[in-house]
């Protein structure tokens, strides 16, 4: 029976059926197989969103619709043009730096890649660039949305399994900068081979200037950042923090943001909560499910004669696989709580993992066929999907390349904890 529930359930998400539904169906299903009661599952769902540590996620996901709506976004996209316009590829690598500007504040890929998707694509069109790689640029620079930190998934990462979300977020730092890098370091080469884009003289005076405009997109990053490290406050209440920061200084010093337009940004935040909460809801009750079928000690049995190196390697190629084909909630929902405790007995620091599982998450992003990063941005830009694929090799690369590093060098994770 556990067998054809699983089967059907494949099936259904083949077919198309939300991850949602899927989930929940196999969670009810199993549930009844193995005699475990009903009111269980439903004390589980609501338990599993009762906790304070989840209100840092609707909180930073509305800092980056407020960002965006404030016009703080755009005056950091104009910084990281002021000092990288004077090298060949410069405009591109300050897209990359954008969104990890931006990444810093709103801790989401999508709504990373949305925003400087619509801010800087035309501009890169304009300044030579060819419109598929542009796209693709913005589209892979949005993958460092989950990574550095404030993170939405690293909320719901350590939630799931038990870690210190503060040290998630100090871990996060140096992968997420070498993502950048790496990337950085593609655009230069492909711009330089091709000729694209127009070089801009390098000035003090224009770059101070610009840094100045963006002063507020720097206070909200320090206020983030140094609050967290500090332990001055916790992720959520530096969320919050945040959101009323963005909200003041959009309504009374930018004046971009306006009243009236706060049900609408309000209501996109929504949409985009009701999106990952229930999956996290429904993951608990999953775990739960997942324990009496003794799955740790299946996945124990199975990968614990591999060593260190064997685990990490068949642990990444799982993640891999799963984010060519899910989107990145339900990879962590559903990987985390089975493969960290066989990480962890197979001698891999948890945080590491951690590191490990959510930059192979992101990479996912860009990856065919499923890419959300690349649905995104052509949405945004309006070219189809499947011209953007030639692009994305180089990109998804110089990715691999930082992934394997940060699995196989922990101090990379590790030297700021």
């Amino acid at each position: 029976m556990i067998a054809l529930i699983s089967l059907v359930c494949v099936l259904l998400f083949l077919i198309g059926s939300p991850v949602l539904v899927v989930l929940g169906l196999w969670s009810v299903g199993i549930s009844l197989v193995i005699d475990m009661p009903l009111a269980n599952f439903g004390v589980t769902l609501f338990e599993g969103l009762n906790a304070f540590a989840l209100l840092a996620m609707p909180l930073f996901i509305l800092t980056g619709d407020l960002i965006n709506a404030a016009g703080i976004a755009r005056k950091l996209t104009a910084f990281a043009h002021a000092c990288l316009g004077w090298m060949r590829g410069g405009f591109g690598m300050a897209t990359l730096g954008a969104c990890g500007a931006f990444a810093a504040i709103s801790g989401s890929n999508a709504a990373t890649a949305a925003t400087i998707g619509a801010i800087m694509h035309p501009q890169m069109k304009d300044d030579g660039y060819d419109p598929e790689f542009s796209a693709v640029t913005i589209a892979s620079g949005g993958t460092v949305g989950i990574i550095i930190p404030p993170s939405i998934l690293f909320i719901t990462y350590g939630f799931l399994t038990n870690l210190s979300i503060n040290d998630l977020f100090t871990a996060g730092v140096a992968p997420g900068v070498l993502m950048i890098l790496g990337m950085m370091l593609v655009c230069f080469v492909t711009a330089w081979r091709n000729k694209w884009g127009k070089l801009v003289p390098f000035s003090p005076v224009k770059a101070v200037r610009a840094g100045a405009q963006a002063y507020l997109g720097f206070i909200a990053i320090f206020v983030i950042m140094f609050g967290i490290s500090s332990g001055a406050f916790s992720p959520t209440e530096s969320a919050a923090i945040c959101v009323g920061f963005c909200f003041f200084a959009g309504l009374l010093v930018t004046r971009e943001l306006h009243l009236r337009n706060l049900p609408e940004i309000l209501f996109s935040s929504g949409k985009m909560v009701g999106m990952v909460a229930p999956l996290v809801a429904v993951s608990m009750a999953m775990q739960q499910v997942l324990s009496s079928l003794g799955i740790s000690t299946i996945m124990n049995d199975l990968f614990g004669g591999m060593g260190y190196t064997g685990v990490l390697l068949c642990s990444m190629l799982i993640i891999f696989l799963a984010g060519m084909v899910l989107e990145s909630v339900p990879v962590v929902t559903i990987f985390a709580p089975i493969l960290a405790p066989v990480a962890a007995a197979a001698g891999i620091n948890p945080i590491q993992f951690a590191m490990v599982l959510l930059v192979g998450t992101a990479i996912g992003f860009i990856t065919p066929p499923f890419g959300l990063n690349l649905f995104v941005v052509s949405t945004v830009t309006g070219l189809p999907y499947n011209r953007l694929l030639r692009h994305v090799p180089f990109y998804l690369a110089a990715l691999l390349t930082v992934w394997f590093s940060i699995a196989f060098i922990p101090s990379l994770s590790l030297f700021l904890l």
